[in-house]
Formats: structure tokens, C-alpha cells, sequence
């Protein structure tokens, strides 16, 4: 069993900002080559509406080339209740719901105040729980706000309260702008107050600190990371959010320090190249250029 549970967010959050147009049959095959190097954990799409989010447009067809496998968690994202009940009547076994920590954000990204937001994550989350649905509830920009600036540790403790019913709640850097002292005095705190179980690590590379954030996260007593294949992703209602945390870099840094996770970095290299050639443009975290000069066969990182 791996030490370590990394979600890949690649299909998500990874391909919503993409300008050119992503087939159901690209992302089955992106998923397929992830799916080859060890990833069972993966956020797979977004039942947003289609004007929103253009390339979430097929959200029910992917659903259907997802295997059924009992060591899999597939995670979908629903930003309403219209969102969820999409998403359950695809067959979707998990959720995710998404609660920003600015009024601002909010209103940028799903048309709600924060007030609103908070009641539709909590309606949701007492909705998954009755339909036995897993729900995964985000806590976004909790390290700062493009539109409103920092977020205090204060705003993100009492919104991780307000979620709390939530299977698991991910603390989301989404515009890449926290570090790692900041990552240590949010995460610490929470970790001894709801246990390590409970929570997840979403991170953005915009200032390059993806990797020394998730270390502090770890420091910290944290078990779950979301990342993205080559360094994917970004946010269309976040002006500035560069990629997210690149999957091999995280991986790198698990194996390195000797963290079991069930991935062979060699397939995740192959599946950069499948999304490299979706997406039409280079992709790589920073170590992707040292690890194809490597004997991954006998190399140890």
C-alpha cells in the first residue's frame, strides 16, 4: 500500500484552460497512459455548465470510459446542486464541491457570494451523504485571493469548520502564491485538530515553491497531494495562476525522501509526451529533463 495518495487533476483542472479543443478519445488516452504508470486517484472532469467551461462540455461521456476497478477513486467536480445531480445520475461515486475563500473569487467563479457558496457546499455535502456519495470539499485560494489579496489563517480555520461534514477537505493554493511557513501554519493546526486523514494539499507552481510547499505539507502530517501530469493547469477565474504541482515532480520528491506512492516515473514520462501531443504545446515539471537523462531502472529518487 503507498505511503503517499497523489490525485491527478491533470484531466481537471489540468485541461479547463486549454485553447484548443480536447476530445472525449485525447483524454481517454491521456487517462489510459496515466492510469498505466500506477495512478488510481484521479479528478476526471467538471459537471459545470458547458458555456462555462467549454472543454468540461463531455463531462458524462468520460464517465463512461472510466474502468471499474475497486482500488480506483474517481473524483468529479460540481460546482451547484444541478452540478451534482448530473454527476450522480452519470454514476459518479464522489464529489468534489468547491468553497473559495473570498467573497470576490467566489462571485468570479461560480456566480455566488461566499454566504451562498457556503450554503451550497454544505447542502451538497448533506445531500452526498444520504446518496453515499465520497465528497471532497475544497477550501480555494486559502494562501491569498487575486481579486482581494491575502486570506488569513483565521478565514481558512473557519471555513474548513463550515465543510467539516465533508469526507475530505483540500486546502487549494490555486494562485500559487503561498510558501512553505504559510503552508506549515495552516496545515499543522488542522492536522492535529482533524487528524491527517482528513485533508489534502492542492498546489500551483506560479512562484516555483510547488515542491518545497509540499514538503512543509508533509512536514506537517499531510497524506493526500493533487498534482498534474507535466505541470498542467491553472484557473480561467484566476488571473496569474500558472500550472499546478507537475505529478513527477511530486513523485521525485516522495521517492526521494523514501515515500512509497505505486507509480513508475518511467510510464509518467510517457504519459507527458501523450499529453504533450493533446495539448500541442511543451509540457514538464522541473525535473522532467533530469529524469529522461536518468536509468530509471536503477536510479534511485
Amino acid at each position: 500500500m503507498s505511503d503517499i495518495i497523489i490525485n491527478e487533476v491533470g484531466l481537471r483542472d489540468g485541461l479547463q484552460n486549454q485553447s484548443c479543443p480536447i476530445t472525449t478519445d485525447d483524454k481517454q488516452r491521456l487517462f489510459s497512459s496515466l492510469w498505466n504508470s500506477g495512478l488510481r486517484n484521479f479528478e476526471v472532469t467538471s459537471f459545470v455548465h458547458p458555456k462555462a467551461v467549454p472543454q468540461m462540455a463531455d463531462a458524462e461521456a468520460v464517465m463512461q470510459f472510466l474502468p471499474d476497478a475497486d482500488d480506483a477513486e474517481f473524483t468529479v467536480l460540481v460546482p451547484n446542486r444541478r452540478g451534482y445531480e448530473r454527476a450522480v445520475a452519470a454514476g459518479a461515486k464522489a464529489v468534489a464541491v468547491v468553497l473559495t475563500a473570498t467573497d470576490t473569487f467566489n462571485r468570479r467563479n461560480i456566480q455566488m457570494s461566499l454566504e451562498q457558496a457556503t450554503a451550497v457546499c454544505r447542502e451538497i455535502i448533506d445531500a452526498a451523504g444520504g446518496d453515499n456519495i465520497y465528497v471532497r470539499a475544497y477550501v480555494s485560494a486559502a494562501c491569498g485571493c487575486p481579486y482581494e489579496g491575502p486570506v488569513s489563517s483565521e478565514r481558512v480555520f473557519s471555513l474548513v469548520d463550515a465543510v467539516a461534514q465533508a469526507d475530505e477537505i483540500s486546502i487549494a493554493d490555486t494562485i500559487g502564491c503561498g510558501g512553505p511557513r504559510q503552508i506549515s501554519e495552516l496545515m499543522t493546526p488542522l492536522v492535529a485538530e482533524y487528524g491527517c486523514e482528513k485533508f489534502n494539499l492542492h498546489l500551483h507552481d506560479t512562484r516555483g515553491l510547488a515542491v518545497a510547499n509540499a514538503w512543509a505539507g508533509l512536514q506537517a502530517g499531510v497524506r493526500r497531494f493533487d498534482a498534474s501530469i507535466g505541470g498542467l493547469g491553472g484557473c480561467p477565474f484566476a488571473p496569474g495562476a500558472a500550472g499546478n504541482l507537475a505529478t513527477e515532480d511530486l513523485v521525485v520528491l516522495l521517492h526521494q525522501c523514501g515515500y512509497s506512492t505505486g507509480i513508475d516515473l518511467e510510464k509518467l514520462l510517457q504519459a507527458i509526451v501523450v499529453a504533450e501531443e493533446i495539448v500541442g504545446h511543451p509540457l514538464g515539471g522541473r525535473s522532467r529533463k533530469w529524469l529522461q537523462q536518468q536509468d530509471l531502472g536503477s536510479c534511485q529518487v
